[in-house]
């Protein structure tokens, strides 16, 4: 695919960024009562339970959390700790995305075309350069903001809410990440640059609010953080008017904050007042 929008990738959609957490309440603290997500819906699947937030320009943080004590989610979160576990597409068709990826010598794993509502497949972090990538053909339609669950941050009206403006993934391979998301997954380049330390990025958008930076991992500081993976969520980078307020911030340069580790990922907020 080139550098341009086509059709098909107007049909796909980067839906939503997932993190492990340990109970469905842990990420309303920053995500929801700081950053001003909104509730948007929730359900339970087969030993896991999950709770998305929705921000202003409609891009959505997905809480996981277990309803048992045994399952995969209980697995990664014993071996990993909370933090960030998969990114999720949405196609027109399951087939025509899982057919490229087949094209290509990936083979798709946990593939359940039984739903006819919500059919899905999955790449596996050693191809997906280090993050579990979920590809779903969904008939949902349209999603409202549900009623939120007790205990749900009572949010005045006019508070302020950020936007999600990208996923920034450190990738130890760039143009191998790049060829996923763009050739197989209908994404189209929309930027690209260097860092200072030498370090290049390509940023990714599809046809809805989601937007991913793959950043380059093999030189300075960046390297070592990658510590030989194939891939790692650097951080998610929001933009919001009062990042001063938000619990645990620290300006790391003017108009810029960062946390280290909010449920296990790193956040990195950009003020929108100068």
């Amino acid at each position: 695919m080139s550098d341009t929008t086509d059709d098909t990738a107007a049909a796909t959609s980067f839906e939503h960024v997932a993190i492990a957490v340990e109970q469905i309440t842990d990420p309303w603290p920053v995500f929801a009562d700081a950053l001003g997500g909104r509730y948007l819906d929730r359900g339970v699947s087969d030993g896991f339970g999950w709770t998305q937030l929705r921000f202003a320009n409609g891009f959505v943080v997905e809480g996981i959390h277990p309803e048992s004590g045994r399952g995969f989610l209980r697995t990664f979160l014993d071996r990993s700790g909370p933090g960030p576990h998969h990114l999720t597409f949405t196609v027109d068709r399951l087939e025509r995305v899982t057919d490229a990826l087949r094209a290509t010598g990936i083979e798709p794993v946990d593939e359940d075309r039984h739903d006819p509502v919500w059919r899905e497949a999955f790449i596996h972090p050693r191809d997906a350069h280090g993050i579990v990538v979920q590809v779903a053909e969904s008939r949902v339609g349209v999603r409202r903001e549900q009623d939120p669950p007790e205990g749900f941050p009572d949010l005045p009206f006019d508070h302020p809410v950020a936007s999600l403006g990208r996923v920034v993934h450190a990738v130890a391979d760039l143009p191998g990440a790049t060829a996923l998301f763009r050739d197989v997954l209908d994404g189209r380049v929309t930027a690209r640059g260097a860092a200072v330390d030498g370090n290049h990025w390509v940023e990714l958008g599809w046809g809805g609010a989601g937007r991913l930076r793959l950043l380059e991992a093999t030189h300075g500081e960046l390297a070592g953080w990658l510590g030989g993976r194939p891939g790692r969520l650097r951080h998610l980078y929001f933009s919001f008017d009062e990042p001063a307020t938000v619990p645990g911030a620290v300006e790391v340069a003017e108009g810029r904050w960062a946390i280290d580790a909010v449920c296990g990922t790193r956040i990195v907020i950009n003020s929108t007042v100068r």
